[in-house]
């Protein structure tokens, strides 16, 4: 796939952003994505982002990490990080504004470390794709925690997408969308938005217990997944 999201945040970074980041769906028109969204400082932060790094312990390992924002602050308050993104040119970005430990990787065939906490940000866990690819990315993750480690992620129930015509050939919250950036597109890819209800029983399928922490009027929410 080509590294249409990595570009567009590697121009940001340089200040070579001309071109905005469009991303197509499958329900909808496309929507414009401002790139500084990946470039936060933590003051700019939402409620749900604070709460997931003050709940951050131990060793951490930011899936998804993007231009490195969360793995910045992290590391501003003395904690060990490793932050990981499939975007080589990403994976620069967060190297250049000084993330100690970034590197190109895919976490489903990622392994070999343990981590006290896994964090998932920007709702990270729709990485997975479908609801299949969930379990099977929460048995590497179960691999990849320390004793007594915890995940760390948000998602978003978005059944109001479809008025109440829930799809019936699958689960509503498994989404295709596709990047454009400067006359540039991905393939369509598979994205997972995943209801509290839905995620505490796949969860307790793979022997996590889901603590929720935060929900929004959105119906955008923060959980904890810790091992039964």
């Amino acid at each position: 796939m080509k590294d249409v999201l990595g570009q567009a945040i590697y121009d940001h970074h340089t200040k070579n952003s001309h071109g905005k980041l469009w991303i197509h769906n499958t329900y909808g028109p496309k929507e414009a994505m401002p790139i500084d969204a990946y470039f936060r400082e933590e003051d700019d932060m939402p409620d749900l982002e604070w709460l997931a790094l003050n709940e951050c312990r131990g060793r951490v390992l930011d899936v998804g990490a993007g231009a490195g924002s969360h793995a910045l602050q992290l590391q501003e308050r003395g904690f060990e990080v490793k932050a990981i993104d499939i975007s080589p040119l990403a994976v620069k970005v967060m190297q250049e504004r000084g993330v100690k430990n970034a590197d190109t990787q895919d976490i489903f065939t990622y392994g070999g470390e343990q981590f006290d906490t896994i964090l998932l940000l920007m709702n990270g866990i729709g990485l997975a794709g479908d609801i299949k690819n969930l379990n099977k990315l929460l048995a590497i993750f179960k691999n990849m925690l320390a004793k007594g480690g915890q995940l760390l992620f948000d998602s978003s129930d978005i059944a109001y997408l479809y008025d109440g015509n829930l799809p019936a050939d699958k689960y509503y919250g498994e989404i295709t969308y596709q990047y454009e950036y400067k006359d540039q597109k991905t393939q369509w890819f598979n994205w997972l938005y995943i209801d509290e209800h839905k995620l505490t029983e796949v969860a307790l399928s793979a022997s996590f217990i889901t603590e929720v922490l935060y929900e929004d009027e959105f119906k955008q929410y923060l959980v904890r997944l810790t091992t039964a």
